[in-house]
């Protein structure tokens, strides 16, 4: 990213800085089970410390890449394709998402909200963080809330972040995959006891698939 040339297409979303791309099964919230091709972006400076893809963090040691040729490497596999991160939304996301839309192909995101939205999405899946909470209007877009659970406390910032979404947001409790064993238990009972909520788990982990 230090041709200049580069940068400002970047900037604009023209080019993206790609870390990775797959056709995989969703493993996560509503879409679970179904097939989907994943665009990672890479840059992030949300801090997640349990995140799973730090390597994601960094953008300058992912090469910016045109959106044409993502768009065009993700039409041969799936018409549904999910790009996430990273923190995708750091990006512009209107250039790629019309590309897609072009192409027939339906829109998915997976986003901390902690920027400001951008792109044309047929699915949008906000999973906020409590160290860089969600710029506004993601609140009335989203699909589905996704909160990670990797503590008690957990449970109480995700009512504060449901309280804020539309009525139609699908609401899931997702627990974090290293203390997975010691919090199932009490997302469980959560749920049972606040039915608005559904479990959310990273099936792909089960399944020993990207």
């Amino acid at each position: 990213m230090k041709n200049e040339e580069v940068l400002e297409k970047v900037n604009k979303g023209v080019y993206l800085p790609l870390m990775e791309e797959f056709y995989t099964i969703q493993g996560e919230g509503f879409h679970k089970g179904t097939a989907a091709y994943f665009i990672r972006v890479g840059g992030c400076d949300v801090g997640c410390h349990w995140c799973d893809v730090k390597e994601s963090w960094n953008a300058e040691t992912h090469p910016p890449t045109a959106i044409k040729q993502i768009v065009d490497n993700a039409a041969k596999y799936s018409d549904t394709i999910v790009i996430t991160g990273g923190e995708p939304l750091m990006w512009d996301m209107t250039p790629i998402t019309t590309a897609l839309k072009n192409k027939g192909l339906k829109t998915h995101i997976e986003t901390s909200g902690a920027y400001t939205l951008s792109g044309d999405w047929d699915w949008i899946c906000l999973s906020p963080k409590k160290n860089k909470l969600p710029e506004g209007r993601i609140y009335d877009e989203a699909h589905e809330l996704k909160v990670i659970v990797y503590n008690k406390h957990d449970l109480i910032f995700a009512e504060e972040q449901a309280a804020q979404t539309n009525a139609n947001c699908i609401l899931y409790l997702q627990p974090e995959w290293s203390v997975r064993d010691k919090v199932v238990p009490m997302i469980v009972d959560y749920v049972m006891n606040n039915p608005k909520w559904k479990v959310s788990l990273q099936t792909h982990k089960y399944l020993n698939i990207p």
